[in-house]
């Protein structure tokens, strides 16, 4: 079986569409005998089947380094080159278009993954007639897939509001060999230059406008200088008050582990999280997690595990990381490590992701006998 990810959503700097697919890929050449494929954007065409395929395209200013096509034909050319089994497209660009002809073309099953809330994205800027326009140009793009996939119960919802309903659930997970409590450092308030009995919470993402950051820095003008705050995204928050500390992008998993395992907890202001995979990861590293009541946080993160703030609230968010340090952070630490290792390790999901495929393909009246023969999973 020959599956292809096909996305925009990949480059040196994005987060957890791309930490996705490489764990995907990684998970399925030591699982499976698939054979995996991710077709992405690059500085080239180049393409290499079971492998990571590119085409070229420019980047977009202020994007994180994301590309858009210089030749958009290049996508259909390359999908029918790679000729897959199935094609998952993480996006509802060029790519869900190529990839959508090509499937229907093939005879073969094509599915979505709606990583990104694209019109609300667009709509915050733009106004809700772009919006409403936005989520209409989503619904016909969607006609034509298979299936739908969502990464929380809050996604299915807003795509059956708009009139998406061929979907299914189907949550991410964390790598928690590299996400554990072991990672830990424990000189980091010396190394930060911060006092050795500092109250040190992390952000960890892009600085994006759906993240809420000035409702977090706030927060923290607020608490003082007993609290402390590591951003660790990037340098585009301009001067923060001296019990922040902004931190460059890591790029490297197990160097986030690090900074993870060594505060206390993880903060996050944000209110449109389609999932919420760094708080995954940061409970993963027996940390627990002050988020906000709205988006798919609250499906991550109730009072065993942290405490929950009201949404774009600068008194409840402070006051409910106060709460957190009035409970006990040695036992929900465990519990929130403890919840990840019984429902969202990368086995679990991708055992759940391949049995959906299978069900998905045997749906596709016209699927070829070699693809039924298989039984699609033949896990090593």
């Amino acid at each position: 079986m020959h599956l292809v990810d096909a996305t925009l959503f990949f480059s040196p700097t994005s987060g957890g569409v791309k930490r996705y697919l490489l764990a995907k890929r990684a998970w399925f050449a030591q699982h499976t005998n698939w054979q995996h494929t991710l077709l992405v954007p690059g500085d080239v065409t180049r393409i290499e089947p079971g492998g990571i395929s590119t085409i070229v395209g420019g980047i977009v200013p202020g994007t994180f380094n994301y590309r858009l096509p210089l030749k958009p034909w290049a996508w259909s050319r390359a999908l029918n080159e790679l000729a897959p089994d199935i094609t998952e497209v993480g996006d509802v660009f060029h790519p869900a278009w190529c990839a959508r002809i090509a499937a229907h073309h093939r005879k073969t099953p094509v599915v979505a993954f709606y990583h990104s809330n694209f019109p609300q994205l667009a709509g915050r800027r733009l106004g809700r007639t772009i919006e409403r326009l936005l989520a209409t140009y989503v619904r016909e793009t969607y006609a034509g897939f298979d299936l739908v996939l969502a990464p929380s119960r809050y996604m299915c919802d807003y795509l059956a509001s708009i009139g998406i309903r061929h979907t299914a659930l189907q949550p991410l997970g964390v790598d928690v060999e590299t996400f554990t409590p072991a990672r830990r450092v424990r000189d980091l308030r010396h190394a930060l230059g911060i006092r050795p009995d500092s109250r040190l919470l992390a952000f960890a993402g892009r600085f994006a406008g759906e993240k809420n950051l000035p409702v977090l820095l706030n927060a923290f003008e607020r608490l003082g200088d007993r609290y402390h705050l590591l951003l660790l995204g990037g340098a585009q928050t301009g001067r923060v008050a001296s019990n922040v500390t902004k931190v460059a992008y890591r790029r490297d998993s197990r160097e986030l582990a690090e900074w993870l395992a060594s505060c206390d907890a993880l903060v996050h202001a944000g209110t449109r999280e389609t999932f919420g995979l760094v708080v995954l990861e940061a409970m993963a590293c027996g940390r627990p997690v002050v988020g906000t009541r709205a988006g798919a946080i609250p499906e991550l993160v109730d009072e065993s595990v942290g405490t929950i703030a009201a949404p774009h609230d600068s008194v409840s968010l402070p006051r409910s990381i106060e709460d957190l340090y009035d409970r006990d952070l040695k036992a929900l630490g465990p519990a929130a490590r403890t919840r990840v290792l019984q429902r969202y390790t990368w086995s679990q999901v991708l055992q759940q992701q391949l049995q959906t495929y299978a069900s998905i393909s045997r749906s596709v009246r016209a699927l070829s006998p070699a693809v039924e023969s298989i039984g699609l999973i033949e896990s090593r």
